[in-house]
Formats: C-alpha cells, structure tokens, sequence
C-alpha cells in the first residue's frame, strides 16, 4: 500500500514540474494570454474609432469638406485661402 501511494505522488510531482504542463509552462501561457488580451483590446479601441470616423463621414458633410480641405487642399466656394509661410 505505501509503494502504491509513493508512486501516486511520483507520478503526480512529475505531472506538476515536467514541461507537458508544468506549473512554468501555465505560467508562459497566462503571460500570452495577457498579452493577447491587450492586443484584442487595442485592436477593439481601433476599430471603434475607425467605425466612428466611417459614421462621421456618412452622415455628416462636414467632416467630408474638412477631409478635402485638408487631405486635398480643396477650397470652398465662398472660402478665401491663406498660406502662411513661417
């Protein structure tokens, strides 16, 4: 009966430092799982504000003219344009 317990603890002390599943190996992997957890998170932030901004230009003709404006050097037709030259 001993020889039989010794050997339960064996094989369980084994299962707990060998490297299939080792307490070091959890540990690598809560590290990556964290840091997969911050990039789906920033990849979240990102989205939002491209999908707001693809609202924004959807809706509203505004934020369109000051894409124009400044991507494009467009004017509008009752616009005076300035340069100022530093």
């Amino acid at each position: 009966m001993m020889l039989i317990l010794i050997a339960l603890i064996a094989h369980l002390q084994y299962r707990l430092w060998s490297p299939n599943g080792s307490m070091a190996q959890i540990n690598v992997y809560e590290r990556q799982l964290a840091e997969l957890q911050q990039e789906v998170e920033n990849n979240k932030q990102r989205n939002e504000a491209l999908y707001a901004e693809v609202e924004d230009l959807r809706n509203g003709q505004e934020a369109l003219e000051e894409r124009a404006r400044y991507e494009q050097g467009l004017i509008g037709q009752d616009q005076t344009f300035f340069q100022v030259i530093e």
